[in-house]
Formats: structure tokens, sequence, C-alpha cells
């Protein structure tokens, strides 16, 4: 069931009854024409005389209040939810340095503060497995301790830069063998702009036909 109720509150500003005393400091009794007290029906006690009939409590008061209250109730939970949304994006730009309220990239080909690291070179002579270091036709863009992606068309594996030389890099030992050509990527993703969607990126050869033109 939904209560609607209105974004403002009425006060009813409650007020006491205020009883009349007499000379020797007791209540007074109300009575009729014929000086007669007057018994409340219910009860059967006296009706006393008052100065201020005070607030009536009754349903229409009480609910009334009811209302008030799971209207300020409501209010609360849904500004908790908001407050905890914003204490949310306030932890995600906090443990992001630098992105300064960008924390996730849409792939819509959009400029954001979040780049892809496209940084990616070939293998310029075939590796065997274990091997550590390995020729590459550049180096650019790559440091050491960070991690890379080495694949072709057969394999593919995760490996950690030990060290850059001039035209070479020293990973850890290759668990698989890799083809001149394959490549050394710090990502091997390729964004679909159109969908939305990271997809992986893919090693491939071409055959070249060579035409003698007379």
């Amino acid at each position: 069931m939904s209560l609607v109720v209105s974004n403002k509150y009425e006060l009813i500003h409650w007020r006491d009854r205020i009883w009349k005393i007499g000379p020797d400091g007791k209540l007074i009794p109300q009575r009729d024409e014929n000086n007669q007290i007057i018994n409340n029906p219910l009860t059967g006690q006296p009706e006393y005389e008052y100065l201020e009939t005070g607030t009536r409590v009754n349903a229409k008061r009480l609910n009334h209040m009811d209302e008030g209250i799971y209207s300020a109730h409501d209010y609360i939970v849904e500004l908790k939810a908001t407050i905890r949304r914003m204490q949310i994006q306030m932890e995600l730009d906090g443990r992001v340095p630098g992105n300064s309220g960008t924390f996730a990239d849409t792939l819509d080909g959009s400029s954001n503060k979040i780049k892809l690291d496209k940084t990616l070179t070939d293998i310029v002579e075939a590796v065997a497995i274990g091997t550590t270091t390995i020729k590459v036709a550049s180096v650019e863009g790559f440091t050491a301790f960070t991690q890379v992606t080495i694949f072709d068309d057969e394999h593919i594996e995760d490996v950690v830069i030990t060290e850059v030389g001039t035209n070479t890099i020293k990973v850890q030992a290759l668990k698989n063998a890799y083809k001149k050509g394959a490549k050394v990527a710090r990502s091997n993703v390729v964004i679909d702009t159109t969908n939305a969607e990271m997809g992986v990126g893919d090693w491939q050869t071409y055959s070249v036909e060579l035409v003698e033109v007379v």
C-alpha cells in the first residue's frame, strides 16, 4: 500500500487543558441550571470547570501524526541511500589518484580520464620455452616491474618485465615458445565502441603474393 503524504507537515499546536481552582484549592465541579453537579455519562465522575479546553486526542489527529512520522522516515531512508552513493563515489575518487570523478570507461570512444595503455611491439626473433631475454622491435613505453601479455596465433601468457634494455626486454621465464612477429603488449584489449565492450586482440599472419607487372 502506498501512502501519499503532503510535503508540508502542518503543526497541530497541542494545548493542555487548564482547570479552574476554587478558593479551597480544589477543582470546581460543573453545575447545570438546577445547580446540580454534572457527571460524565461514561465514568460517572464529576465534570470540572476549566479555563482552557485543551486539544482533544482523536483518530484524525493521531493519523495526522502517523502520516508525518511515516513521511519523515521515508525521507530519511532515501537520504541515507543518497548519502551512501555519495560516499561510494568519494571513495572511488579518493582511491584512484588523478581520477577526478571518472572511474569507469564507458567504451564509447568519448574522452575520459582513463586511458588504455596501447604500448605494443613485435618479437624480432623466435623464442623458446624458458627464455628470459626477448629481442623486440622497440622498447618505447615499456618499464620494469610492469606486466605485459605475450601472444601469437597459438599461445598467450602474462609475464612481468624485470629489466628493459636497448632493444631487449627481460621477463620471467616463458612457459611457451613464440614465433617471430609475436606481440608484446601492455594490453591485448581491443575496444569496440559500437557495442561498448572490450574484446581480445588478434595476432595474424598474412600471405603475400608478388605479381610482376610488365
